[in-house]
């Protein structure tokens, strides 16, 4: 990552949370978060890596439902906020700053990876997956949330199936098409690929 690229993101940081999936201040899009994550995470008291975690909301979502959430994101100022959310709403999650394509963790230190819309912005994710799957416990589950956005940012579904199989022997794809999960409806490609143990 470029200082250009941590300036640009420290710059989004004050207003990240107004985005309906970013905050997960309306209700009923956290509950859709919830429903869609919850499930996918052993436990409870998984120990969960949340990488490029930005202000924090899924690390908060998942601390609150007991798991130990270690966030991780390039910007300072995204993990600034994230920690203030943490101290404000009484959950307990910790927050580093560092690249998400060389995790500063050991190997083998968590049951769950978790990163949501960073892969497709990493210069070799191939690189990064292989460093994201040492990370885990055993098998341990990888969870990805990536996209095709209408601004042609993003990675197609098909080419992140590829790159996790590459590392992973197992890995399903499920379209995220739900209004809820957005708070809006979509008319691009959002989608989880998760690889679990077995």
């Amino acid at each position: 990552m470029t200082r250009d690229m941590r300036r640009y993101w420290d710059e989004q940081a004050e207003g990240f949370d107004d985005a309906a999936d970013h905050g997960l201040v309306d209700p009923a899009v956290r509950e859709a978060w919830e429903t869609l994550l919850l499930p996918l995470v052993p436990g409870p008291g998984s120990d969960v890596a949340d990488l490029g975690c930005g202000t924090g909301s899924l690390s908060l979502l998942l601390g609150g439902a007991g798991h130990r959430v270690r966030g991780l994101d390039f910007s300072e100022r995204m993990v600034d906020v994230a920690r203030a959310k943490a101290e404000r709403t009484g959950v307990s999650a910790e927050f580093v700053v560092g690249d998400a394509s060389f995790p500063p963790f050991a190997p083998g230190s968590f049951d769950v990876v978790l990163a949501r819309h960073v892969l497709w912005a990493l210069p070799d994710p191939g690189a990064a997956v292989a460093r994201w799957t040492r990370l885990l416990r055993g098998s341990g589950t990888l969870i990805l949330v990536e996209g095709l956005w209408g601004t042609g940012a993003g990675i197609p579904a098909d080419r992140c199936l590829e790159v996790v199989r590459g590392h992973r022997k197992k890995a399903e794809l499920t379209m995220l098409d739900d209004p809820a999960l957005w708070g809006r409806a979509i008319t691009d490609e959002r989608y989880l690929v998760v690889s679990a143990p077995g």
